[in-house]
């Protein structure tokens, strides 16, 4: 089962004034182990830092329950949300809060917040919205399989 890591880059940028400036980027990516997380973030990045030294200086387990994406092209943010499930104990009859984070794409707090709404609305649980922050992750790498090849359609 795919997991969700944050990796780190740190590497020098020129900036809109011109200046160069060393910075260190967050950026989410979905793979089975550390060691693959690394690798796909690597052939990931590659592109936007080739030409300049780069360190990989951070990857960690990211402790989400779900991502909701965008397919609005505008939504170029990433807001990190708490939820509470509120379920009854039956024992007791009291009202037991589990919470989950999730990441959702928007352009801003309150279409994060309407997308979260949406994307609850099938559910069953009842739920509160505890928090909803903008994270500073830049993008984020779906679990891509390797391609089959195409010259043998026998393999699968």
């Amino acid at each position: 089962m795919n997991q969700w890591f944050e990796c780190k880059v740190r590497f020098e940028k020129t900036m809109e004034n011109g200046l160069v400036k060393k910075v260190t980027e967050p950026y989410l990516v979905e793979a089975l182990t550390y060691t693959e997380a690394e690798a796909r973030f690597l052939a990931e990045i590659e592109p936007f830092v080739r030409g300049t030294e780069f360190e990989v200086t951070d990857i960690k387990k990211a402790r989400l329950s779900e991502l909701f994406f965008s397919k609005d092209g505008d939504d170029d943010r990433w807001f990190r949300a708490k939820l509470a499930y509120i379920t009854l104990d039956e024992k007791s009859g009291q009202e037991k809060r589990s919470t989950q984070t999730v990441l959702v794409q928007a352009r801003d707090l309150r279409i994060a917040i309407t997308r979260i709404d949406e994307a609850m609305r099938g559910s069953m649980a009842d739920y509160l919205i505890t928090s909803v922050v903008e994270t500073n992750i830049l993008d984020v790498f779906r679990y891509r399989p390797a391609s089959q090849d195409d010259t043998n359609p026998e393999q699968a």
